[in-house]
């Protein structure tokens, strides 16, 4: 097998070519961002005393949204190896 950007060296999968973790990092806090933007504007509108209840419920829906939504990307760049854990935690008792 050649080495090449996307070969492995433990083979089993085919890993991204670097320049996609700074993307992906960016993507996240955009939609983080975007997630406390929604849950801002909620609490505007829970705040306000002629507040609408469909604006409230449509900010809460959104940012319901964007969590679901950012949750599965992460799952899915972890399982094509655009992502990897950082081993935090490792060398802890009881951790192997």
């Amino acid at each position: 097998m050649a080495a090449g950007p996307f070969f492995n060296p433990s083979g089993s999968k085919l890993m991204g070519t670097g320049s996609t973790e700074p993307l992906i990092r960016i993507f996240v806090i955009a939609v983080l961002v975007a997630i406390v933007a929604s849950l801002g504007s909620a609490l505007f509108h829970l705040s306000r005393k002629t507040g609408d209840s469909r604006k409230l419920a449509r900010a809460l829906t959104l940012r319901v949204a964007l969590s679901v939504a950012l949750f599965i990307l992460l799952m899915i760049a972890w399982h094509f190896g655009l992502i990897a854990p950082h081993g935090l935690g490792q060398g802890m008792p009881g951790h192997p």
